[in-house]
């Protein structure tokens, strides 16, 4: 008989038998592999926490109990185990299940998180709260190997442990070599020194050496054979000395092992840190040989693991940058890529393979790297720092402290700008050209397309910048083909084939092809606009901004980016101060935060696709256009119910 379909929520899993649970595992498995072939996202991370889930559900008493998930993109088993099984068929699509927790979604979604190492400290502030009131619940973070690598994680432990708060941090590690201590000496010693009958004899032990006079050496005696112990058998001295009591490392997929030790530890009090070793697409043979290519994963034949591979017309922008960056490295040896833990994410994978020397993956410590790439600029070398959009945001006092300051010429790739889909609100890179512009010293750049892009970059390197630049481009293909040659750029300066009109469009980035499609379909209607590539957002090209403002009667901007302190906004101060006497039309995304689609589904819902643009271009800013032209554009556009995360 079936255990997974009677599982409606974790007092169900509680019930549950030993036996039981092994048979739900197995179904548990299979159930993610088969939502994530329909739907893709990430599968192996999953697969490898399928026990850890089961055995928490079963442990603990959720929702009164916190599990706090670093990341959270390990969490579609919990998801089905929580009553939304029936729906994980839709995750990560447009109006289905997110592809993170998130708190609106479910109560035992207790916090969400779509970014790394954030799981410790949120767990302390669980913690405090419960201690305030006088609770008696359990707070439990999960954490992986990778978020580790942030130094935020132990920002949290540091406090956790100066505060000794009750806690219990799981340290997933499907990556450190502690092979041989997942053996059968490290599993006894972790029973033993979690053990209920060894901590209440320890306790004894501890309030009876207090009534000796020299009782202070006795236990630090006591104190120090216990650790040197385990710091001659298993890695955790580090969490010791940060105030945690360290059990592990075990095997997170003996399933027995981790009820048993959660059991054990729920007893316990104080900051405790429980390390579990395990295997990165655990039961599903094609994401156990290639755990990288299954971790972020699209629509996949679950019988034979093959992957669904789309042909698109042309090369990513990803790839593209990839490509540029090995043409910068081969003319100019002072050429050097930073990433943060995203080497295949950000396409240096080829850039890493052909200079080694030259390639720096700092793990997931955005701020670490800014620091880092300002050591090399102050060093006349020539630094990029790649990273996504939404992840630079955890780096800007590195932006405006150590470089902008400084003036140093660091050159800041922002891979993921703009809306990037399935990954959802946590992931949009929606805010950089705000935050970018706001920085002293700093040159905000967002090229139309990949040919620009190249342009830029070889500019970057075959220069001396007076200052840092951020390049922005999107999760998308680049929308023409790439010419052989690179195009030499007007740096600094915008591009258009005519402002001659009383429309003027200043479209930024992505939107430049948008209001070039959008230009063409008023120009079949017989209205004429003008469109400007204003590939430079700071600073702008004065020159031509002057010259539009004295001849346009209707100026409109459009960009990829939130409207409050975005491109737009900045244009309409200038006007203003200017006593420019026309109308202006900000268009962008406004003020909330957007939810998870594919992008083409979000870009209409936001409307910022060709046919929301004609509409608003037409009823703001053109004369005589016909009912029947709008009421055709609203049917092509079939707007969407407009849904916010």
């Amino acid at each position: 008989m079936k255990i997974l379909p009677n599982i409606k929520s974790p007092a169900d899993t509680r019930k549950l038998t030993l036996d039981e649970l092994m048979i739900l595992k197995d179904e548990l498995r299979q159930d993610i592999v088969s939502a994530v072939s329909k739907t893709g996202g990430h599968l192996a991370s999953n697969l490898g926490t399928v026990e850890l889930t089961i055995a928490l559900h079963h442990v603990f008493n959720l929702p009164e109990d916190k599990i706090v998930w670093d990341v959270s993109h390990q969490t579609y088993g919990h998801k089905i185990l929580t009553g939304r099984r029936d729906k994980i068929d839709t995750i990560r699509q447009y109006g289905g299940l997110a592809g993170f927790t998130k708190r609106s979604e479910s109560e035992y979604d207790t916090f969400g998180a779509g970014h790394a190492s954030t799981s410790i400290s949120t767990a302390l502030g669980f913690a405090a709260d419960r201690d305030n009131i006088d609770g008696d619940n359990k707070v439990i973070a999960v954490i992986g190997d990778g978020s580790m690598t942030g130094g935020l994680a132990f920002e949290g432990m540091n406090n956790a442990g100066h505060l000794k708060k009750d806690m219990i941090v799981i340290l997933n590690d499907n990556t450190w070599s502690i092979s041989k201590n997942v053996g059968a000496l490290s599993k006894y010693l972790t029973t033993i020194l979690a053990d209920e009958k060894f901590n209440k004899l320890r306790s004894e032990v501890w309030e009876l050496t207090g009534k000796f006079k020299r009782r202070d050496k006795i236990r630090k005696a006591i104190s120090n054979i216990e650790q040197s112990i385990k710091g001659f058998l298993v890695p955790g001295m580090l969490f010791q000395k940060l105030g945690f009591r360290y059990f592990g490392p075990i095997d997170g997929h003996d399933l027995p092992l981790l009820i048993k030790t959660l059991e054990d530890l729920k007893q316990l009090s104080g900051p405790l840190m429980l390390h579990i070793a395990t295997v990165k697409g655990k039961g599903y043979k094609p994401a156990e040989i290639d755990a990288g290519a299954y971790h972020g994963v699209g629509k996949f034949d679950k019988v034979t693991g093959e992957l669904a591979v789309s042909k698109p017309s042309r090369s990513s922008y990803t790839n593209v940058f990839g490509d540029i960056m090995v043409e910068l490295a081969e003319k100019n040896d002072k050429v050097i890529a930073i990433t943060a833990a995203m080497a295949t994410g950000t396409g240096l994978v080829k850039f890493s393979n052909k200079f080694p020397e030259r390639f720096f993956d700092v793990g997931i410590a955005e701020g670490h790297g800014g620091c880092f790439a300002g050591g090399l600029a102050a060093e006349d070398m020539k630094p990029y720092f790649v990273v996504y959009s939404t992840f630079m945001q955890r780096a800007y006092d590195q932006i405006i402290h150590d470089i902008a300051l400084q003036k140093l010429p660091v050159v800041y790739c922002m891979d993921r700008a703009g809306l990037v889909g399935n990954d959802g609100p946590t992931h949009h890179g929606t805010f950089d050209l705000t935050y970018m512009s706001t920085v002293p010293n700093m040159t905000v750049a967002a090229p139309k397309d990949g040919n620009e892009l190249r342009s830029m970059l070889h500019y970057t390197s075959d220069n001396k910048l007076e200052g840092p630049v951020s390049i922005r481009y999107p999760r998308d293909t680049v929308p023409t083909d790439m010419t052989t040659d690179v195009q030499p750029i007007a740096w600094g300066k915008w591009d258009t084939e005519n402002i001659d009109n009383d429309v003027v469009v200043l479209a930024v980035g992505t939107m430049v092809e948008t209001a070039y499609r959008a230009a063409k379909i008023l120009s079949d209607a017989s209205h004429s606009i003008a469109v400007v590539n204003a590939r430079f957002v700071k600073p702008f090209d004065y020159d031509m901004l002057e010259a539009v403002a004295k001849r346009a009667k209707q100026i409109i901007t459009i960009e990829e980016n939130q409207i409050r302190g975005g491109f737009g906004q900045a244009i309409a101060e200038y006007l203003m101060s200017s006593d420019y006497k026309g109308k202006l039309k900000v268009i962008g995304i406004p003020d909330q935060f957007v939810t998870h689609g594919n992008r083409d589904q979000l870009l209409k819902e936001i409307s910022l696709d060709t046919d929301s643009i004609v509409h608003t271009i037409s009823e703001f800013a053109l004369q005589e256009v016909s009912t029947g032209f709008l009421q055709k554009l609203r049917l092509r556009k079939n707007p969407v119910s407009k849904q916010v995360s």
